[in-house]
């Protein structure tokens, strides 16, 4: 690739999955590479996102095995929030200078600032003009704040996962994956959680016989559930915070949590000045993650698309990009099957076509199971759970939906199967080490 007059072959805006994936491999081949990030190396996954996350939730979901298994075990574990929010300064911090280090070391040069389009090759950062042959837009999300009466007293995503001390009262507002997630957390951790729902329905892209299991679960735990309320303001009181809605009722609090979604991060970047589309779901693209503007791509989460905008996506996006600029591929791009978890306790996953989508093909059937009928599912004393498998008339197996403990392994165990369209005689040369919870997860089909 060539550079002519430009300062750089390829330059990103962002340094998250949607970026250093493909980058670091990209500039090891001798492109001339440059990655402008104005926060944390590495983006919202690494420092505010998953790595943060499921280092909170670990101390949970054991807290949860040792529960199930009491008799055997004693006694119940008293989880700490402060000593769990240090480790997961000690699991994350180091992240963005490995992230940094490991672009660095091959050969990219890292911009820190905000990057603004003056045309459709230069950008301006720190009031310096950089130019480049191609351009990837990989900004990621935000966490999206209620435009209300009141609203910064309410926090965000971020703020949960900093939190020193974690406050007696939380109410969530939003029931999507932070939301719920965040309310198996912090209920297990002690605090009374409120959860109030924007409409009648959680985690309204997986499967809702489940969902209503999880959110039965967390009622058992003592989290209530608010549904069909539209927030109208909040105020913070003498001894509390207050989110009214309905007009006229209220839940009272310490600490307020926005968790209604995730908004792209495309202003301030000007992208209407060169012509590069974009709507509130993000940066517009072809099949090859071209933007309006051919030279100009985009990756990860600030992309507008029907894929679940989650890390495995923009790794394999970014991947595709840096086969794209070497050649390696002139194809468009060809997403494989992406699975998703909720974490909560239990984990809701899922990959394929849903039992929903099913249900409108005829060609398809849905098979039920009880994962209590594995025997392996006692091992822990596990009292809960359930799947749901897709297949093909000739008994391909194309969709997995389950609610357990392990409901994340057994979805990555069953993914090569839909993904490489595995044949019944294929499946059976899979010999799986026993016992385990992948064995065990190939015992359905």
């Amino acid at each position: 690739m060539s550079t002519n007059s430009y300062d750089y072959d390829v330059l990103y805006l962002g340094s998250g999955h949607g970026t250093f994936d493909g980058a670091i491999p990209l500039a090891a081949q001798g492109v001339k590479v440059a990655v402008v990030e104005s926060g944390l190396v590495g983006g919202t996954c690494p420092n505010r996102g998953c790595n943060a996350k499921i280092t909170l939730e670990a101390p949970v979901a054991l807290a949860n095995q040792v529960s199930d298994m009491q008799g055997l075990v004693s006694p119940i574990l008293d989880l700490n929030w402060q000593n769990t929010i240090a480790h997961k300064h000690e699991v994350i911090d180091a992240l963005p200078e490995f992230i940094a280090n490991l672009m660095q070391d091959n050969g990219i040069t890292l911009i820190k600032g905000r990057g603004h389009f003056i045309d459709s090759h230069t950008i301006i950062v720190n009031g310096k003009k950089i130019s480049a042959e191609k351009f990837v837009i990989a900004t990621g999300m935000h966490p999206h704040q209620l435009d209300l009466p009141g609203r910064q007293i309410v926090n965000d995503s971020s703020a949960f996962m900093n939190l020193k001390k974690l406050p007696k009262r939380i109410a969530i507002i939003g029931a999507g994956y932070i939301g719920m997630e965040f309310a198996s957390i912090a209920s297990a951790f002690g605090s009374q959680v409120t959860v109030i729902l924007r409409a009648d329905k959680a985690l309204r892209k997986f499967h809702q016989p489940f969902v209503e299991k999880i959110i039965a679960k967390l009622s058992q735990a003592g989290v209530i559930f608010i549904k069909n309320a539209t927030v109208n303001s909040f105020s913070d009181d003498f001894d509390s915070k207050t989110i009214h809605y309905n007009d006229t009722e209220k839940v009272k609090a310490d600490w307020i949590l926005d968790a209604t979604g995730r908004t792209p991060n495309t202003t301030s970047l000007g992208l209407e000045g060169i012509g590069v589309d974009y709507d509130k779901d993000g940066v517009i693209v072809n099949d090859y993650l071209q933007t309006t503007v051919p030279h100009i791509y985009a990756s990860g989460d600030v992309l507008k698309k029907t894929q679940p905008k989650l890390t495995p996506t923009a790794i394999f996006e970014s991947i595709y990009l840096m086969k794209t600029f070497t050649g390696a591929t002139s194809q468009p791009i060809d997403y494989p099957a992406i699975p998703s978890t909720v974490f909560t306790i239990p984990r809701i996953a899922k990959v394929g076509v849903t039992p929903e989508e099913a249900a409108k093909n005829d060609s398809l059937t849905v098979s039920t199971n009880n994962i209590l009928d594995n025997w392996y599912r006692h091992v822990e004393k596990e009292t809960f759970g359930e799947n749901k498998l897709v297949y093909t008339k000739s008994h391909q197996l194309v969709g997995a939906t389950e609610i357990s403990n392990h409901a994340e392994d057994v979805i990555n165990t069953l993914l090569p199967a839909i993904e490489l369209k595995l044949t019944p005689e294929q499946i059976s040369r899979i010999v799986h080490i026993f016992p385990t919870i992948g064995s065990a997860a190939w015992e359905n089909l």
